[in-house]
Formats: C-alpha cells, structure tokens, sequence
C-alpha cells in the first residue's frame, strides 16, 4: 500500500475517468450544432443529456454491486468500450434516435468508471490518505471538461462534427489500454472482492440504504453536485453564448475557470474533511447557500448579468463539484468494506437524478415559452433562460431540505453510539482558546530561549 505501484494504479484509474469526463461533456459544447445537425427542438436537445443521465443513474446501484464482485479493473475496461462505441455511434448518427443511442451508451459506460476508481482507493492506500484522495480523483477527473471546451471544440468547428467525435472515441481507447496494463484491484489479487450469494447482495444493500449515513451521502450529493452538472453539460455554453451574449471565446474561458476552481478548492475541502469528520455537513449547507445565492443575484440582473456576476455564478457552481465528494466520504465512514461499492453506487445516484431532471425541465420550459410567444421567436433569449434555470432553485430546495432531516436521523444515531457534535459556538469558542495557548507558548518558547 501507498508505494508507487499504488500510485500507478492510481493514475490509470483516474485517467480513465477524466477521459470519461471528457465523454461525458463532449455533447454538452457541442449542444449548438447538435441543433443544426439534428434539427432538434429544446427538449429534444435536453433529452440526449437526460437519455445519457437517467441510465448512468439507473446503473449506479448495479456497478456498486458488480464493483464489489469483479473488481474496479473489469469494470473500468468494459466501461471504456462502451464509450467508444457510444461517441463512434454519435459521429455517424443523422437522426435524433440514433443519436441518442449513442448518448445511451456513453452514459452506461460512464456509470462504471467514477465508482471503480474510488473503489481501488481502499485497497491501495491507507485510511488517512483517502479524503485527499477522493478529491483528487475528483479534481483531476473535471479535467476532462477542459478537453471537451479547448481541443474538442476546435476540432468541432474546423473540421466538423466526425472527426471531433472519432476524435474523443481514440482517447477511451488508450484509456482502456492504459487500465488493462496498470490496474489490479488490489496488491493481493481478488482479495477486495465481495463473494456473497445473491440473497446476500441483496441483503446488502438493503442494510447500505437503511444506513441514514449513505442517504446523507445521496442528498449530499443531490444537492451541492447537480448544479454545476447542468451548467457544464448542457445549458451552461447555449446559456452564456445565446443568453448572456457573451461569445464562444469568453464562454469557453469561463467553462475552463470552472474546472479551475475546482482544482484550487478540492484539496481544501478534502483536508477540511479530513481535519472536521463532524463539520462535513455544514460544508454541505455552506456550498448550497453560495450557489442559490450566485444563481439569484445573476437572475434577478434587469439585464443581461455583468461579467463579475457571472465569474461568480462559475465559481459557486465550480465549487459544488469538489465539495459534492464529500458525499462520498459519507458512504466510506458509515458503512462496511464489503459494501462499499453499493454504497457508493447509491450516493452517486442523487446528483445525477437531480441533474437529469433539471436538464429536461429547463428544455421543456424554453420550449413551453416559445411556443407560447413569450421569446419572441428566439428560443434562448434571455427572459426564457431565467424562468428556466430558476427552477433549479426548487430542487436545490429540496435537497437542502433533505441534508437537514438526515442529518438529525445520523447525529441521533451517532449520539446512541457515545458520539456527540457539539454546537459549532462551542468548536468555535475551544478553537480560539487552542489558538491562545499555542501563541502563549510560542511566547514563553521565545523567552526562554
């Protein structure tokens, strides 16, 4: 454990999911010619993501299982070649079905990919070392983005949508190659996987979801994670471009500050994690309140939003990726190493779910308003886009409403089992003394001396 070997596997898995990342957002930029090259409305444009989405979602709960049986490195290659095919499909595709499967398969593939990697993190590095990790993971994989905004969006509009999707297809391949040669499961061969009956597996995770510990990690990540999910998969460039007015140039650089930011503050939220196991909530809560509030000072702009309120907007949402990892140590701490994966595959169902929904009713919204004359004819126009991203305020609503009910299920548990969060003017007061006392050491060190 911990040595440069685990590192080496490490590294495979996590270049495998930034190329999934990078499948992943692919359509998102390219949501304007998908328009042209489909002939396709809003919500027929929404439903390619949503499609995508609701089978990564609807996968998560199966790979958490089949992760635990097989192990991360069968499912990281099987996932990776169902991306190439996905994005192969999407190149030749002329037809919004036959588009769509394409979407379908690339979102069946990604579902296996962010589960299996932080699968192999237990089996390769010590304990204290995984909150970091995870974030990491979670920090180098949103690279991806930045391949779907810079050089994918290049090859898009130079050479045309084939070549660019062909393009992001050859790059699973040598993901895939990469897996098979670095990555095993653990340093001792199918030691980490799970040989439960099926009656035991379903046991299982019947016991992972009665854990009010892993529903916190679902709404944790309900909650914080979608919104950024829906900015950068599919209404964040026709949003800025169309809506905002703001160019693909500084569009594009804005997507890049998102992933960005999140670099800069996942390491941050991993060490506050590892440092304030009882405080991972209210982190949770925090990230929430920024983003209503960066999405209602943008939206109840008279005009179109000047460029500082939208770098912040970008940085709110940006910060919900890396803090919705906390939800994952959630799923870690509260359950068993025989069930993690099902675990995990639970919390990561909830930002997804969220995302997903978002994406449609936002789609449905514009059209609705189109139809109805509202735009005038434009189907992005500005005053569309606020009623349609504010709904998005709802489900952040919920979920926040979600975090706070679960969140007094576990600390009551937690308090049966001698463990009690004290109120945070007390943390805050204790800290302060801590600070004193070390100061006034610091002070009688330097006398004495």
């Amino acid at each position: 454990m911990n040595s440069s070997r685990a590192f080496l596997v490490w590294a495979a898995g996590v270049t495998a999911y930034l190329v999934a990342v990078t499948q992943r957002t692919t359509f998102g930029v390219a949501g304007l010619q998908a328009t042209d090259r489909f002939d396709a409305s809003a919500s027929q444009l929404s439903i390619f993501t949503v499609v995508q989405l609701l089978v990564y979602a609807g996968l998560q709960v199966p790979v958490g299982v089949l992760v635990d049986r097989w192990g991360p490195r069968t499912l990281i290659v099987a996932g990776g070649i169902l991306m190439i095919l996905g994005q192969v499909q999407l190149a030749f595709a002329e037809s919004v079905g036959a588009g769509i499967v394409g979407r379908l398969l690339v979102g069946a593939g990604d579902a296996t990919t962010f589960i299996s990697v932080l699968r192999l993190l237990p089996a390769w590095f010590p304990f204290h070392r995984i909150p970091v990790l995870t974030q990491w993971t979670g920090i180098i994989g949103q690279l991806g983005q930045i391949v779907s905004v810079i050089p994918f969006v290049a090859v898009l509009s130079t050479f045309g949508w084939e070549p660019a999707f062909l393009g992001a297809a050859a790059l699973s391949v040598l993901a895939v190659l990469f897996a098979v040669i670095a990555i095993r499961d653990s340093p001792e061969a199918g030691s980490e996987r799970s040989v439960q009956t099926l009656r035991e597996t379903g046991a299982s995770l019947a016991e992972a979801w009665r854990q009010p510990g892993t529903r916190l990690g679902l709404w944790t990540h309900f909650t914080i994670q979608f919104p950024g999910t829906v900015f950068v998969l599919m209404w964040g460039y026709p949003y800025l471009v169309r809506a905002e007015k703001l160019g693909e140039g500084p569009a594009s650089v804005l997507m890049t500050l998102f992933v960005a930011v999140g670099i800069l503050c996942g390491p941050f939220l991993g060490r506050y994690v590892g440092r304030h196991p009882l405080r991972r909530s209210t982190m949770v809560l925090a990230i929430a309140a920024l983003i209503a509030g960066a999405w209602l000072a943008v939206l109840l702009q008279p005009g179109p939003a000047p460029l500082p309120l939208l770098v912040l907007l970008v940085i709110a949402l940006a910060i919900g990726g890396p803090g919705s990892m906390i939800a994952f140590d959630f799923a870690r701490t509260f359950n068993a190493a025989a069930r993690l994966g099902t675990a995990t595959g639970i919390v990561n169902i909830g930002g997804f779910l969220a995302s997903l929904l978002s994406m449609f009713v936002i789609g449905v919204i514009l059209d609705l308003l189109l139809g109805s004359g509202f735009s005038e004819g434009d189907l992005y126009a500005l005053g569309s886009f606020r009623i349609a991203m504010a709904a998005q305020l709802v489900v952040l609503a919920v979920g926040v409403v979600n975090v706070v009910l679960i969140r007094r299920r576990v600390r009551r548990r937690m308090a049966e089992q001698g463990v009690v969060v004290p109120p945070v003017r007390d943390v805050i007061v204790r800290e302060r003394a801590r600070r004193r006392e070390q100061k006034a050491a610091r002070r009688r060190g330097g006398l004495g001396s």
